[in-house]
């Protein structure tokens, strides 16, 4: 028996301050996406190729070998001419409160690769999340430094199963957070649930469409993706998404 996918709840990009404020989280369609940005789909569908050359994941405690990325580190000084810094590489870190299996060692990931983070709707994107989590946390300081995350992942089945959230539902230590699916081929499950952190109400969907944007109040609610199958036995299948995350307090682990 296979388990209804259900839409995402779109809302308009004009929408996204109230709704983080409101509710915790808010779902922009690809559509939506490109206009938040003012940049075609096309420049955003062009950085997808990236993802076909990341190196394995090699800190998974499940002894998996289904996950494969990379991660590099920002500041963005939001505000009306907002700026965007790339840090030297660094290891990524959070505390075991907030990741029980990974939490509390430094993880080296291999960095994203110069000519994507120089694309302008790249660096686009970035301020634009800097923006919202300001408006967001209701900033009224000309400008706001944000320190930001990114990860590029692709789970696949080689081994019969995928896990997106092998943590499980979860925060991650930070203001904002965004996920971004890139693309799925050949795939069954990869649900995206997101539940209040501190009351009973949550919600489910599938994010099918290659730019679909999730943008999370992390203090307001935790999130999971199921783990995803081969659409047939033995097939293959991936799914590929982009994790960006905006801290005010500096990177973890400072």
């Amino acid at each position: 028996m296979t388990t209804a996918a259900f839409t995402p709840p779109f809302i308009d990009p004009a929408e996204l301050p109230a709704a983080l404020r409101e509710q915790g989280y808010a779902v922009l369609s690809p559509q939506g996406v490109s206009d938040w940005l003012g940049a075609p789909l096309s420049q955003l569908e062009a950085l997808h190729a990236d993802w076909n050359d990341l190196p394995p994941d090699d800190y998974l405690k499940d002894g998996g070998r289904y996950r494969t990325r990379r991660h590099a580190c920002f500041t963005v000084e939001a505000g009306d001419n907002a700026t965007l810094h790339q840090v030297p590489h660094r290891a990524h870190w959070q505390p075991v409160e907030y990741n029980a299996l990974h939490g509390g060692m430094q993880r080296w990931f291999a960095p994203m690769r110069e000519g994507t983070v120089a694309q302008p709707v790249w660096q686009r994107l970035l301020q634009r999340l800097g923006t919202a989590a300001s408006d967001m946390r209701g900033r009224t300081e000309t400008t706001q430094k944000w320190f930001v995350e990114a990860h590029q992942f692709r789970i696949d089945t080689a081994g019969g199963i995928g896990r997106p959230t092998p943590e499980g539902a979860h925060r991650d230590g930070v203001d904002l957070v965004a996920v971004a699916l890139v693309g799925r081929q050949g795939i069954k499950g990869g649900e995206t649930r997101v539940f209040e952190a501190n009351g009973r109400r949550g919600e489910r969907f599938t994010m099918t469409e290659p730019w679909t944007l999730l943008v999370l109040d992390d203090a307001r609610v935790i999130h999971e993706s199921t783990p995803i199958q081969p659409l047939e036995e033995g097939g293959a299948g991936w799914r590929d998404t982009l994790v960006i995350t905006c801290r005010s307090q500096g990177f973890q682990g400072d």
